[in-house]
């Protein structure tokens, strides 16, 4: 969605930013589930965690947001509190949770982050729930519950900004849209004052409340969106016809926070929450819905429940621009 957006959100995804080459790790069993499947390597994590300050967590390459700034409502809080790890249908999934009370001092947001930015062409899938509704409170709120890959901003219009929103729910509308409504954005740069966004959009205008999920092929001059196995978006080029693929690394994260208060009912606070199940990238690999979803059923089998055998050597390097 060509929405505006903080410089200080953009800056904190800068700020946790490191390369990292032929990184490779497993936790579970040694028959690998997807060890053949791209010579580039891959990424899995079934978050098997068992708070925010677990130490595996950051072993790993993950953590809990914790410091102000965008996007959302400025002045409002993203506590690492706010990431948990909860047991459902007997699988445990990472949780994230956003309160408010239509104050900007009672409202809190989440974020769950890749610490490494590592990831580019390839396949991002990811299995994701949504609620319409909040857990505790009353309903009404714009809040955009999303999961993405992001890469630094140093300027205005910056060439290699890199961003694939995989997707953005709005259960209750925002930004003068009727919810719920849910938004596929390839971004080639932006200019933050006054805002202009150069991207390419997809938008569904259907209810995403469950689970479901979501796979981003990037390869080929493509980026294609799916949602359970639907393609629900194939984008190339922006208005302008600029590439809306990524030209740096990117994490890959989830955050769940207020477009604005203006939705918010009465004085009491308002819980929503977002589950995470599981995250998987296979890099320089065109990855089917149903391929990803047999990978992630294979490692579950085997118990393994994070792997990172990410290459970064040879044909596998990522290129990196020269500093602009």
């Amino acid at each position: 969605m060509s929405r505006q957006r903080t410089t200080i959100f953009l800056a904190a995804a800068a700020s946790i930013a490191s390369v990292v080459s032929g990184a490779s790790a497993a936790v579970g069993s040694s028959d690998q589930a997807d060890r053949k499947s791209s010579n580039c390597g891959v990424l899995f994590d079934d978050f098997q965690y068992n708070a925010p300050t677990d130490p595996a967590l950051a072993a790993h390459g993950w953590n809990a947001r914790s410091e102000m700034g965008g996007p959302g409502v400025p002045g409002t809080a993203w506590p690492a509190s706010n990431i948990s790890f909860v047991t459902t249908g007997g699988q445990k999934v990472a949780q994230l949770k956003a309160t408010t009370n239509g104050a900007v001092s009672g409202t809190t947001n989440a974020e769950l982050r890749r610490t490494t930015m590592n990831l580019r062409n390839g396949t991002y899938a990811t299995r994701v729930r949504y609620a319409d509704t909040p857990a505790i409170g009353t309903d009404g709120d714009h809040i955009n519950e999303t999961a993405f890959a992001i890469g630094p901003t140093k300027f205005d219009y910056d060439p290699i900004y890199s961003e694939l929103d995989f997707t953005e729910y709005l259960p209750n509308g925002g930004w003068g849209e009727a919810g719920p409504v849910n938004f596929q954005t390839s971004w080639h740069t932006f200019r933050e004052d006054p805002w202009d966004a150069r991207t390419a959009e997809s938008r569904q205008d259907r209810s995403l409340d469950g689970w479901h999920t979501y796979v981003t092929q990037v390869g080929n001059g493509h980026a294609r969106y799916y949602i359970d196995g639907k393609l629900t978006a194939d984008h190339t080029v922006d208005q302008d016809g600029n590439t809306v693929l990524p030209r740096q690394d990117m994490s890959m994260n989830w955050n769940l926070w207020f477009i604005d208060l203006d939705g918010h009912q009465g004085t009491s606070t308002s819980e929503y929450r977002e589950q995470v199940d599981w995250a998987y990238y296979a890099k320089n690999d065109t990855v089917s819905p149903t391929q990803a979803d047999a990978r992630v059923a294979k490692y579950r089998k085997h118990s393994t429940t994070y792997e990172d055998s990410l290459s970064n050597a040879g044909s596998c390097e990522n290129y990196q621009p020269p500093e602009h």
